[in-house]
Parts: C-alpha cells; structure tokens; sequence
C-alpha cells in the first residue's frame, strides 16, 4: 500500500505513524488508553483500504479518516487535540516554506536591511503599496518556479546557472516598447477611463506624454521609451505659436490701431479662413507666403507704419512667449515623470526620452528647453531621475560645428556635465547607421534608458524600425560560473556555454508561447490603444501572436571580466589575448543568436545584460561553491556585461577602445560608461572630447559617470566631500546628510544608503578607482 505525500510524491504506507499520532492526541488530552490507539489505528487502516482501494489515500485523506474513527469511537476530545495538533503542523509547515519566510522578512524587515525590498531601486519597499507590490511579486515567483518552469530551467535558474529577469511577470507580459508618441496623438487616445481628445498646446502634449508613459507602464513590467520626443513635442509647439501669434496680433491692434475697426474675433476669423482656404497661418520660421497674405488684408486699415509696428511687435512677443511656454512644458514633464506613481501607486515609471534629430525651429525650441529644465532641477534643485534623456548624434546634424543642431550637442554637454543626463546615442555607428533613412525618424536608433535597442526585423524586413517594438523578455547567463567550472579549458567553456544557450532560449521560447496565449483585452493601452506595431488592426478578443514576433526575444549575460581571469589569468583590461578571448566568446554567442533568429524566423537578440540586483546574487552563489578566488569571486559583485571592472584604473580613452567592439556585437542593447573624477561641470570641453572619442571608436550607446551631489539644506550642487563648499556644514551635521546621486545599470538613484549591498560595495570601487580626467589624460589628449 502506497500514500501520496503533500508534494505529490508516492510513499510507502507506515501504519507505526497512524498509531504516534494518535498516542500523541490522546496524551494531550489526558486520555491515554494503553493498546487502544493501536485498535485504533488498525481501524482507520482498514477503512482506508476499503476506500482507496484503487489510488493511494493522500496525507489529509488519512487525517480525515483518524478524525473520523476518533469521533465514531466516543473519543471527541481526543479528535479536537488531533485537529488542533493538525493544524498547528500545517502552519509550521507553512510558516517553514520559503515563500511565508519571504512574507515575514517583508512584513517586519526595514528595506535598509533588506535586499529583497531594496532589488528595485524604483520601488520604496517601506511604503504600504510597495510592499503589497513585493507580496505579490514573491508570490508570482513561487508559482512560477512549482508549476510553469520546466525542472531544467527552474533548478538553472534557483542555482545561479541564470536569471530570469523579471520573473514575477513570466506569464502576465512583456517587457518593454518605444512609444510613437506622433501617431498616438494624432485624433486621441484612451486610457480606458475616457477618451482625451488631441491636444492643441505644448502644455498639454508634455501632460499626455506623461500620462501615455504612465498608462503604458501598467501595461508592461519594464521601462517606456518615446524614440521621437523632439518630433512629437514640435506640433505642440506650433500650435502653441499659431495661438500666441494670431492673440498677439490682435493685442497689437487694440494698443496700437484701435480706430481701425478691427475686433479679435474679426482677427481670429481672418487668421481662421488663411489657414482653411489657403493652408498658410504663422511658423517659427519666416513663411513669406504667410506674410504677403496677412499684409495684403490689413494694411488698408492699418497703413504702413502701424501694419509694420504690429507686425513686428507681434513676431517678437510671440517667439518670446512661446519660448517660456515651451520651458514650463518640459519642466512640468520632468515634475510629472518624478512624482507621478503606476502599478498600484508603488512605482515611478521607468521612462525614457530620445532626441536631438529634429532641426525645425519648433523642434530645436523642444530639445532647448528640455536640456535647460533638467539642467534647473526639480523644486529645490534636486537632480531628477527620471526621465533617461538620451541625446542622439548625427554627423550632418548634431556633430559637427556647422551642423544645425550643434550648439544643442553643446548644451548636451553642459547638463551631462551637471545632471549625469542626458546620456548619448550615435546614429551613426555603423549598426546603427545601416538602418538610417534620412527623413524618417522611424529608422533612427532609439535606446532604452537601460541600454535595451529594437531595430533590427529577422521576422518582418520591411520593420526595420524603431517604432512601436520592443522587448518580450531576456533571460541572462552566469558566465563566470561556466568559466569555473571548465578552466582552464576553453573548449570545454564554449561547450557548455552552447548548452547554457539552448537552456535559455527554450526557456524564451516557451515563455513566448504564454505571452502569444494573450489577448488585446489583456493590454488595454499597449495593445488596445495600438502602441505595439501591428496592434491598431486588432479588436479587444484578437491574438496578440502574430504582432508580438515584431518584438525581441534576448540572451543575457554578465561578467565577461571575471571569465576572462577564470580562463587567462587577466581580464580584457589588461591584456590583449584576454580581449581577443572576450571578442570571440561574444561573437560566439552573436552568431548562436542570428542563427536561431533565421531558423525560428523571430528575432533572437543578444544583450549585454544590465546588471541590477544580479551581479551580487552570482557572485554569492558561486562563493558558496568555489571559494573566494581573486579577480574572479573576491568582490561583491560581477562586472557589468563586457565592461572593464571600474576598480581597475584605465585611461578614459583606453577603456572606450576596449568596450567599443562589443556594441556591434550586442544588438539588443549595449552601453558603456566613462568614469571621470572632478567637478566636470566646470569642464564641460573635456567631457564633449570623451563624447566625441566614444563616437569615433564605434560605440552605440554611452555616457560619462561623475561625482553628483547636494547639500540639501542650502541647495549647493556639486562634488561634496565631508564638507558643504556652499554652506560649511559637515555631512550629517544636523538632522540630514548630503545626496549623493549614482549611476546604476542605466538609471540614477538615491543615496548611497539605498543601494543593495553589491551595488553599494561597486559604487564604493568607483570612487576609489575612477578613471583618469580626460584632461590630464595623456593618450586622450593625443587622440584630440
């Protein structure tokens, strides 16, 4: 006779234990009769026999029959001591599993002392909301790693093997899109609580540019990028100049000619038919057409002199006013995007800008005053962490001193320098530039603010686009642990590194196959409102199969430093074999990704992984297993994708050689970072050479980390040590001490307080070992 145990496993039936648990209710209640619980539990077996004759009785199913043979044989104190003993045991049981320790360690840990509240630096995991979110995020994973992963992939994932990301949201979404915010605009959209009509003024187009980022994020677990900021904004501006103009003009009649018979609704009637009839009305830039039409209608009444007064009066006023609008615009954005919540009021959304393309009057006017309200700060100066500004270069636009949008790459510069944003993206690498199509912002390379890219369409070549796709999910690889486990054996690295590969994609694919299992009705914004490409032709009940293969399926991985020592003895900083090493692995694991893409006809991407809380859970697994070994385990965290470890001291222009051949190899996002001491602020032309050397030596995606702080009490901005330059004061001096913001995986954070353990110790290395300023930096000089 067999019983099926709690965890579904069969078990050989023991009578012995029938009998230990009634001895044990019987003693509690006073009640012990000696060779009656064996009577007893003789009873109860053969009531069981009788009753599963043809399946094995469960654990309760034999809790149930001792119940009920103690009641049956006048023993009901005995059955309550029984039932309370049983359900004592099943919530030690419960309170023993790993998910109710997760529970406590939410409900009564400070998220100062834990890494679980702290492994979203997004989240304040001390709030209510952020921990009902954590409840259930931890609860979503317990499901997952029992019932929708496969043993394989849940033991590889639990070991340390690899990490799926975002794996409280395996089976509910995807992970990213890049909003059009253009076409969404175009006629209005609903955000499933009424419809907002199209907006007619620059105040509220950056308004509904929060709330479509805002709606967006309830819809997806990762981050909202609009690709075309710039471009989308700048129809907001020229109906705002349109209004301010035509009002304008009517002001400069009313002081200036009010003999002449003209009343505002005569003006707005005449500027109404011009722009009906004629398809002219005022621009930013000079319309001659407009003009001639304009002066032929009012300079009977008016006369030269006053006509010309007006006029001009007008154009100045207008293109000041319009201006400051356009400033107060982009600053509310900024104030929205920080403050505004999403996922159950728990979290700021994760969101993204791109621009820096667009060299219309209006659309300079946008990138202007969105450099100029981050580079001010929010209420009382604080940097801003969201939105990631990315600044995209162009030779021909942005690069060069005769290009149009020069100046702006300048001022670029000087709120980099300040504001550690906006970060920078290069068009014209060349993996970007091969999809670049001038006049068709769709083709240029946007980034998400943590290095995600989505160009490129193995499934569909004629979306070689940005627009509207994303990412579905990405799963990372532990390489440092394939490296252990194989060196100094080569061979034997590349062959598991193809298993571990084969792991991970059919771990993508089969979760692919529960998010195909949705509907738009699923995704009321991203898919309803017909963000996601393809997705505007669908009704609530349609699949979402088909238009989901637009998006990216990626391999993950981390540590290419620490495999590198593992396999040579030195990391690709230090030696060139080691970099010729690094090159091939990722090459290596590039060409698996393309192969599978054409033999799948999906877009299979690799990703240089950003980091988050999982640089620190690897190396803590593989410590356990291998020991602290130096270069490879002795620290707190594993390097960040195929980046140099930021505690060995490398020049800025070295370091930028050494990371730039893996972008090209990395087509599902990338980024490198320069480390810089000093107050770069104040040196605003070096940090523009470091931008330009990173555009010359091929890399995608990139930005340059420097010391940002703030007193809080006296508002000073800059690099403070233990001592406020603008105030005096000493660090915790008082009741607040200073902020200290940081760069992490892409993003900025708070205090170094609220870093997770791995983070803080590698924000610890950064300051210890920053890289050499680019201008006491001999080859980078060289290189000018």
């Amino acid at each position: 006779m067999y019983i099926t145990k709690r965890d579904g496993r069969r078990a050989e039936y023991d009578i012995t234990k029938i009998e230990q648990a009634i001895f044990k209710a019987m003693d509690a209640a006073g009640q012990i009769s000696v060779g009656k619980y064996k009577e007893l539990a003789l009873e109860t077996e053969s009531i069981l026999k009788a009753k599963f004759a043809s399946i094995p009785p469960s654990v309760e199913d034999i809790q149930d029959v001792v119940e009920s043979v103690l009641m049956s044989n006048g023993f009901p104190e005995v059955a309550k001591k029984f039932i309370l003993y049983r359900a004592n045991r099943t919530k030690e049981r419960e309170m023993k599993s790993n998910l109710m320790k997760t529970y406590l360690e939410l409900t009564f840990t400070d998220a100062n002392d834990s890494d679980m509240k702290r492994d979203n630096a997004n989240i304040d995991g001390n709030t209510a909301m952020g921990t009902m979110l954590k409840y259930g995020s931890e609860g979503a994973k317990d499901f997952y790693e029992k019932y929708l992963l496969k043993p394989e992939q849940s033991k590889a994932h639990k070991s340390g093997d690899i990490h799926i990301h975002d794996f409280d949201f395996y089976s509910l979404t995807t992970t990213c899109c890049q909003i059009d915010l253009v076409r969404l605009f175009a006629g209005g959209f609903s955000t499933g609580h009424g419809f907002l009509r199209e907006p007619n003024d620059i105040q509220s187009y950056a308004a509904l540019a929060c709330i479509a980022i805002q709606s967006n994020q309830n819809d997806q677990h990762g981050g909202q990028s609009v690709p075309n900021f710039d471009y989308a904004m700048a129809a907001g501006v020229a109906k705002t100049f349109k209004r301010i103009y035509r009002d304008n003009f009517a002001k400069g009649i009313f002081l200036l000619a009010s003999d002449s018979g003209y009343t505002d609704d005569d003006v707005r009637a005449i500027f109404k038919a011009l722009e009906v009839e004629k398809g002219l009305k005022p621009t930013l830039s000079i319309n001659p057409l407009f003009e001639e039409a304009l002066k032929s209608i009012f300079i009977d009444k008016l006369g030269e002199e006053r006509y010309s007064k007006i006029n001009q009066l007008t154009k100045d006023s207008s293109v000041r006013e319009t201006d400051r609008a356009v400033f107060q615009a982009m600053e509310a954005f900024i104030h929205n995007l920080n403050t505004m919540h999403s996922r159950a009021g728990a979290q700021t959304p994760f969101s993204s800008i791109n621009y820096g393309t667009d060299t219309s009057p209006e659309g300079r006017l946008v990138i202007k005053n969105i450099l100029l309200a981050e580079e001010r700060g929010l209420g009382f100066g604080e940097t801003p962490i969201f939105p990631i500004h990315i600044f995209k270069l162009k030779e021909g636009v942005s690069y060069n001193p005769e290009d149009p949008n020069y100046d702006l790459f300048k001022l670029a510069c000087r709120v980099s320098s300040k504001r550690l944003f906006p970060n920078f993206s290069f068009l014209d690498s060349p993996f970007n530039l091969q999809y670049y199509k001038p006049d068709h912002p769709e083709t240029e390379v946007a980034y998400m603010g943590c290095r995600t890219r989505v160009i490129g369409n193995t499934y569909n070549d004629r979306h070689q686009i940005t627009y509207g796709r994303g990412n579905l999910s990405f799963t990372s690889i532990n390489l440092p642990r394939i490296a252990l486990a194989r060196r100094p054996n080569i061979q034997g690295f590349f062959d598991d590194l193809q298993r571990s590969m084969d792991l991970v994609l059919n771990q993508l694919l089969d979760r692919f196959k529960i998010q195909c299992n949705k509907k738009v009705k699923n995704f009321p914004f991203l898919m309803g409102q017909g963000i996601w490409l393809g997705s505007e032709k669908l009704n609530p009940e349609s699949s979402i199969s088909d238009v989901l293969k637009e998006g990216t399926l990626s391999i993950g991985f981390i540590g290419l430093a620490e495999t590198l020592t593992a396999l040579t003895g030195k990391h690709h900083g230090e030696d060139a074999r080691a970099q010729n090493l690094g090159l091939e692995i990722v090459s290596f694991m590039r060409h698996y990704c393309d192969e599978k893409s054409k033999e799948l006809n999906l877009n299979v991407t690799l990703l240089a992984t950003p980091a988050e809380g999982l640089s620190g859970r690897f190396v803590k697994l593989d410590r356990a297993i291998y020991g602290s070994i130096p270069g490879i385990t002795d620290r707190e965290y594993y390097t960040n994708s195929f980046h140099v470890p930021v505690h060995y001291t490398i020049s800025a222009y070295d370091k930028i050689q050494i990371e730039a051949p893996y972008h090209a190899l990395t087509n599902a996002g990338h980024i490198s970072y320069v480390e810089l001491d000093g107050d770069m602020a104040k040196n605003t032309e070096a940090f523009e050479k470091v931008i330009r050397c990173m555009k010359e030596a091929g890399i995608g995606y990139g930005s340059i980390n420097h010391p940002v702080d703030r007193d809080p009490v006296c508002g000073y901005n800059g690099i403070i040590n233990d001592t406020c330059p603008g105030c005096g004061r000493k660090e915790h001096e008082g009741y607040i001490g200073f902020e200290r913001i940081r760069r992490i995986t892409g993003y900025l954070v708070g205090t170094l307080d609220r870093f997770n353990d791995a983070k803080r110790a590698e924000e610890k290395e950064r300051i210890k070992h920053v890289s050499k300023s680019a201008t006491s930096d001999k080859k980078m000089a060289h290189y000018q």
